[in-house]
């Protein structure tokens, strides 16, 4: 039987509330349509226009606050997560690729720097902006205020994928 036929709450369907319940807080926190993040500049994208950077995560931490099991929603071994990440003044989110895991980014509170593989030049994310990762990408993110930035990532983890290590 699906989660969602079942009369009886389960842990799916108190995770499910948990995560509506964190997506209503946070558009009243910065409105039904959050803003679009920073794009890359017209006449700048292409293909690994932008080398491989940092490959260490450095003055990072990484929570996973919530996490969905898709077995019951035809996508066996993937997993729905949203994780809080606080990149502290001069912290680093390490390169990786986003073929395999897509996912959306809510800048919290802060501003943090991109350098994506599909962009010849940086791309700042303020509060309020959320970006879309996904396909063909492949990045990684420098805070380079003096103030935390605090992001909330939603990922969709494949099968086969330790969680650990995978920023």
């Amino acid at each position: 039987m699906h989660p969602a036929d079942s009369t009886q709450p389960t842990e799916t369907t108190s995770t499910l509330a948990k995560a509506a319940s964190a997506a209503l807080i946070l558009t009243g926190l910065f409105g039904a349509a959050a803003a679009s993040a920073g794009e890359c500049p017209a006449g700048k994208t292409g293909v690994d226009v932008t080398k491989p950077g940092a490959m260490s995560p450095a003055g990072v931490t990484d929570n996973v606050i919530s996490s969905i099991d898709l077995k019951g929603y035809g996508s066996a071994g993937h997993q729905l997560r949203m994780r809080r990440l606080v990149v502290q003044p001069g912290g680093i989110v390490p390169w990786h690729s986003h073929a395999e895991r897509p996912a959306n980014i809510l800048v919290v509170s802060g501003s943090i720097t991109e350098y994506r593989s599909t962009c010849a030049v940086p791309i700042t994310h303020n509060e309020g902006e959320v970006t879309a990762e996904s396909g063909n990408l492949a990045h990684w993110w420098k805070n380079n205020t003096n103030k935390p930035t605090v992001l909330i990532s939603a990922d969709v983890l494949p099968p086969m994928k330790s969680a650990d290590g995978m920023m």
